[in-house]
């Protein structure tokens, strides 16, 4: 090995190095990208802020400054935020014509003014999420076990956050967060999917929901779901063709059992309806409807 390296270590040293211009390289000249760790650690930061006491190292104290030292947390985790969504929002500009304007910077601040602004109410949702789930698991205990222990509730908190910020289009953050989110629990939501209050989905490996997907209130899935596109439009030249609606509709109160799978931008799932294990769908179907593989002989 040693005498390889003398031979080669310079070539591929060369090879590899950012200053050579590799593709992928973050360099701090040019648009110094948002931090995957940075992200994981405001997605924390959300957490315990959310969930208070119920995913660190202990409980939260009961003081007379617990209230400012939620209010320290939160200013500190809103400038971390909109300094990595500035990030975000100069990587995009410079891959067009970009000044030094500060309007990344106005964009990060906006999204994140905003993203806070909506947090009690992402947290009213996320606890009727939490209700869902203690409601419609027989296994579930207390809503504490479902808080710190079911890989839906990280997902669709992940994912509620990551939807916010997705909504004020900021660049490269909200995928990080949402497959940081599905590298822990196995579920894959796409942060443009738009979900209503009161989801759970039951066991979740392997789950997939699209970007353009519309989840109504109250709707449940079980594990190796599938909310997917039928097929992918492409223009002239060849090239997929972006921001069209390619995920189905699921409206509210439906229930959706494992293993299937549910494709196309057309396609409605109606309110009430029950959709069976193993079921392959292409067309949208009433309300009410119950779908399932029918066995013959």
């Amino acid at each position: 090995m040693e005498e390889w390296l003398k031979l080669n270590l310079d070539s591929l040293t060369d090879a590899l190095s950012p200053c050579s211009g590799c593709p992928v390289a973050n360099m701090e000249r040019e648009a110094n990208l948002p931090g995957t760790e940075a992200i994981i650690g405001v997605l924390k930061e959300f957490f315990s802020i959310l969930y208070p006491g119920c995913h660190g190292v202990g409980p939260v104290r009961h003081s007379s400054n617990c209230r400012d030292r939620l209010r320290e947390q939160l200013r500190t985790l809103a400038l971390t935020l909109s300094d990595q969504c500035r990030r975000g929002f100069l990587y995009a500009c410079t891959h067009g014509t970009c000044a030094d304007c500060g309007e990344c910077k106005r964009l990060g601040n906006e999204a994140v003014e905003k993203l806070f602004q909506e947090l009690p109410s992402i947290r009213e949702m996320l606890q009727k999420d939490i209700l869902a789930a203690y409601e419609g698991d027989p296994a579930a205990r207390s809503t504490m076990e479902v808080v710190m222990s079911y890989p839906a509730i990280t997902a669709i908190t992940v994912h509620r956050i990551a939807h916010a910020l997705y909504e004020q289009k900021v660049p490269l953050i909200p995928r990080v967060m949402s497959e940081y989110a599905h590298s822990r629990t196995g579920i894959d939501i796409h942060p443009g999917a738009k979900i209503g209050p009161g989801f759970f989905i039951d066991h979740g490996t392997g789950v997939v929901i699209g970007e353009t997907c519309v989840i109504g209130s109250h709707v449940k899935l079980y594990q190796g779901v599938t909310l997917g596109a039928l097929s992918f439009a492409k223009d002239a030249e060849g090239r997929l063709v972006k921001g069209i609606k390619r995920h189905p509709d699921v409206e509210d109160n439906v229930v959706i059992y494992a293993g299937a799978t549910i494709l196309g931008g057309d396609t409605v799932i109606g309110h009430d309806s029950v959709i069976g294990g193993n079921v392959w769908l292409i067309h949208s179907v009433p309300p009410g409807s119950k779908i399932y593989n029918r066995l013959e002989g």
